[in-house]
C-alpha cells in the first residue's frame, strides 16, 4: 500500500487530488493537510507527496526543505499555479510539477509515474559488500558515500559505518548504476544525498564535507545536475 499525502490550502484541490489517486487503481492510504506546519507536525514519512507551493504561513518550498532533512525518498509532486517556482525547487529534489489549473487525468498520470519510479527503485535497492569480519548487506539508498583511507574502504551509511574490502576504483564503477559518482580519487558519493556544493567542498545531508577535485569538478557537477533534472 502506498502512503500518499496531500498538502494544499485549497479544499477543492485536495478533493480533486484525492479523487484522482483513489481512481488510479493503486491501493493507497491518503492523508490530507491544509498547510505546511500541519504536515510537518508528527511527520512519519510518505511514498508520494502532492504539495502546494503558495500557502499561508510556511510555503511549500520551506516545507519540502524541512522534510528533506529526514526523508530523502518521498516523491514530491508540486501542484502550483506559479511556473517561476520551478527553478527554486532544485535543492529539495522534486519528482515533478503540475501547473494549476490541473486535471484529474494529469494527476493520475503523474501519480502513476511516481509509483512506477518507486517500484523500479525497490527492485534494485539491496546490495551486498565484502567487509572486514564478514558480509554487509544494506539498502543502496542508505549509503552516503565510500572513502578510501588507510588501505581500506570506509562506507558511511544511515545506520553506521563499515570497513569494506576491495578497491575504491572498482566500487566506484559498480555504484555508478545506482546514482553514485566519484568527485575525488578516494571517494564515491551517493548523489541523492548531496545537499550542496560550495567551491570545491561537497556538503552531504548528514553534515559531512567531501572534497571535490578540480580535475573532476565539471563531470561531477554535470552528473549531479542531470540527477536533479530527473525530479522536474
Amino acid at each position: 500500500m502506498y502512503r500518499v499525502a496531500i498538502c494544499d490550502d485549497d479544499f477543492n484541490i485536495r478533493r480533486l487530488i484525492q479523487r484522482a489517486v483513489e481512481n488510479s487503481g493503486t491501493e493507497c492510504g491518503i492523508s490530507e493537510f491544509a498547510d505546511g506546519m500541519e504536515l510537518l507536525d508528527g511527520y512519519t514519512g510518505y511514498d508520494v507527496l502532492f504539495l502546494d507551493i503558495d500557502m499561508p504561513g510556511m510555503d511549500g518550498l520551506e516545507t519540502a526543505s524541512r522534510i528533506r532533512k529526514s526523508d530523502r525518498s518521498v516523491r514530491i509532486i508540486y501542484v502550483t499555479g506559479y511556473e517561476d517556482y520551478m527553478r527554486q525547487s532544485f535543492n529539495v529534489h522534486p519528482f515533478s510539477f503540475l501547473l494549476k489549473p490541473v486535471s484529474e487525468e494529469d494527476i493520475r498520470r503523474q501519480f502513476a509515474e511516481a509509483c512506477a519510479y518507486g517500484r523500479e527503485r525497490e527492485q534494485k535497492r539491496t546490495l551486498r559488500f565484502a567487509a572486514v569480519g564478514g558480509t554487509v548487506e544494506t539498502d543502496v539508498y542508505d549509503i552516503y558515500y565510500m572513502e578510501y583511507v588507510s588501505r581500506k574502504i570506509r562506507m558511511v551509511t544511515q545506520s553506521g559505518e563499515y570497513t569494506l574490502k576491495g578497491k575504491i576504483s572498482e566500487l566506484s564503477r559498480r555504484m555508478e548504476g545506482y546514482g553514485f559518482a566519484a568527485p575525488h580519487k578516494s571517494f564515491t558519493v551517493n548523489l541523492y544525498h548531496v545537499k550542496s556544493i560550495k567551491g570545491y567542498d561537497i556538503y552531504m545531508v548528514n553534515g559531512d564535507i567531501i572534497p571535490l577535485s578540480q580535475k573532476r569538478s565539471t563531470q561531477f557537477r554535470g552528473k549531479l545536475g542531470r540527477l536533479q533534472a530527473e525530479y522536474i
